[in-house]
């Protein structure tokens, strides 16, 4: 892949914008499946336009040898031109045929590859990368954005292809009937052809903002659709509505921009087009009478003339259309490829790196930094050691650094400097698919995709059969919490979840996290979401995950903390205590402090 990087798109295409050559070259190599018999389709679609041509000099024919000939009408030869004309259109239609249909089924297979590898690569954005590009956005660049490029291959493709054949195929015949007829046309198309640099450069442009509207108008459309509560519980529907106008404006005006410069593009081919067969009219007749060094010509020449100006004019007019359609599209295939270089920021050492033995996991931290990118330190100096099988909490002031050491810990993100080792190998060295089945973080709020609840706790293990779920919700003390939704296993939990409260939502997520059997469980808090109704049987769930592996815990209400067997304290990036709960509460310092606000606000 290019080392050009973000090149295309709004939070990652900072930077020179690439050419449209070379962004067709990228696409190409992204999409190899583009460029599968495209020697054939060249082919059909010049055996259909010269089957064009053979109308315009059957005519001629026709006029000049079968009406107008030496002997008077020979309808014999009428007859024979007539077949002629008529195999050139069977001809012509069926090679377009093939063509079209060729040409559509590499498109869609080319534009498929690249929907997947744009989808994929999505994951393997960084975090920061993800966190700052608008959802909407994202999702247009491998849905509007790929559909603009399909579009352009399937239709403009084919329009393009022939319109270029038949150009050059009409001007070699007009060269043929008359040279100075010929001079006539190109002179009066001209002014066109040498402003198309400045229309594409131009085009190019205003399709970039459009294609970058879009992607801001899906984004402000779709966050208050999934934000819907919230929008009517505050009553702000007037300001979200605001929101989505002034973004559909902006769309507006600039697809107007756009689109007034293709109209003016097109008008100018009109105009260019009226003037070509004015000019062949009149300087036809005058050629007729023998001027400007030629002997008369005749009246089918002139005739056939006449059809090849409409075969040479048609495209070229079509063309500025096509033009505006590639500028689109390439804008599109820009912002798409600039997502696939962006790179990844965790590299994946694949099969060839470490596997991680199925055993409860040590982990240590050594002399790990990190800060985000232009960002001040989150994490200085962390020199920690976790033994295997051990229970560890994390607390902290928010900010204070707590979630990143989970996030790096579980290889979300990777320090700036230092090392950290999961059972004494460095963790950059793990197979990400080894790393994925031995740790396993239960976040906060447990997401839920819109399916049953069997299919939800299955991510877990995608082996995991329906008995395997029922028995591990048994297992964890939920069989009557199970017994009693209507549909059992087969619940559906709605978009996002939301057919179930927030402690369901925390149940699936730590189902999840039985049905994958992990050697090193990081929670986020897992019972922070959980009613008191549910916290002591997520309490007991929670004793059976965690026991036999080690676990370490960001700890938001101390509770957990009293629990655990260390403690390890944040304060401003910096681990600046560790030890027991009663220790570090006769300690005193930064987790007397915190220990002090919580008994406060416990007994309030």
């Amino acid at each position: 892949m290019s080392d050009r990087v973000a090149t295309a798109g709004t939070a990652l295409d900072s930077g020179e914008e690439i050419s449209a050559w070379e962004t067709i070259r990228l696409g190409a190599a992204i999409s190899p499946e583009l460029k599968e018999g495209f020697g054939g389709t060249v082919a059909l679609a010049l055996l259909g336009t010269a089957g064009r041509v053979v109308v315009p000099i059957a005519v001629q024919q026709t006029l000049d040898k079968g009406v107008n000939g030496p002997h008077g009408i020979d309808m014999g030869f009428v007859g024979m031109m007539a077949v002629v004309a008529t195999i050139a259109m069977v001809v012509t239609g069926f090679s377009s045929y093939l063509m079209t249909a060729r040409l559509f089924t590499t498109a869609e297979k080319g534009l498929a590859t690249l929907r997947i590898k744009a989808f994929r690569h999505v994951h393997d954005l960084p975090l920061l990368t993800q966190n700052t590009e608008r959802r909407g956005a994202l999702v247009s660049r491998v849905t509007s954005d790929v559909d603009q490029v399909s579009q352009f291959l399937v239709f403009g493709g084919v329009i393009g292809i022939v319109s270029i054949g038949q150009v050059l195929v009409a001007t070699v015949i007009m060269l043929f009937y008359s040279w100075q007829l010929t001079i006539v046309v190109w002179v009066c198309f001209a002014p066109l052809f040498l402003s198309l640099q400045y229309f594409q450069r131009r085009l190019s442009d205003s399709y970039a903002v459009v294609r970058r509207m879009v992607g801001q108008m899906l984004a402000a459309v779709s966050e208050p659709v999934v934000g819907a509560v919230v929008v009517r519980t505050h009553a702000i529907e007037g300001r979200t509505q605001a929101r989505i106008n002034e973004s559909i404006s902006e769309y507006q005006a600039a697809s107007t921009r756009a689109q007034g410069l293709t109209a003016f593009s097109f008008s100018l081919g009109g105009v260019s087009a009226g003037l070509a067969n004015a000019g062949v009219l009149i300087f036809g007749i005058w050629l007729g009478q023998g001027h400007l060094w030629a002997s008369g010509v005749t009246s089918g020449e002139v005739l056939a003339f006449a059809f090849l100006v409409t075969l040479f004019v048609s495209p070229v007019q079509m063309g500025t259309q096509v033009l505006t359609d590639a500028q689109n599209a390439i804008a599109g295939w820009r912002r798409v490829i600039g997502i696939l270089e962006t790179p990844a920021d965790l590299d994946d050492p694949g099969p060839a790196g470490v596997q991680l033995p199925h055993v409860p996991l040590s982990v240590t931290f050594s002399h790990v930094d990190f800060a985000y990118p232009g960002g001040p330190p989150v994490l200085r100096d962390v020199d920690e050691e976790i033994l295997a099988g051990t229970r560890v909490a994390v607390v902290g002031e928010t900010g204070s650094g707590k979630t990143t050491f989970a996030k790096i810990l579980t290889r979300l993100m990777d320090p700036t400097s230092g090392t950290v080792l999961l059972a004494g190998h460095d963790l950059r060295e793990v197979d990400f698919a080894s790393l994925r089945r031995r740790v396993v973080l239960v976040p906060q709020e447990g997401f839920l995709f819109d399916s049953t609840l069997y299919a939800n706790a299955a991510y877990g293990d995608l082996d995991a059969t329906p008995d395997d779920v029922q028995r591990a919700i048994v297992e964890l003390g939920l069989g009557d919490w199970l017994a009693g939704l209507p549909l059992g296993l087969q619940t559906r939990v709605g978009q996002r979840g939301e057919s179930m409260s927030a402690g369901e939502r925390q149940l699936v997520a730590l189902i999840r996290a039985h049905l994958a059997d992990p050697d090193l469980l990081v929670l986020d808090e897992a019972t922070s979401a959980v009613d008191p109704a549910l916290e002591m049987r997520i309490a007991r769930a929670l004793e059976l995950l965690m026991s036999g592996r080690t676990s370490v815990t960001i700890a938001h209400r101390l509770s957990t903390a009293e629990n655990a067997d260390e403690v390890i304290v944040f304060d401003k990036g910096v681990v600046v205590q560790r030890g027991r709960h009663p220790d570090l509460v006769a300690e005193g310092g930064v987790y007397g402090r915190l220990h002090s606000s919580w008994v406060a606000q416990q007994s309030t």
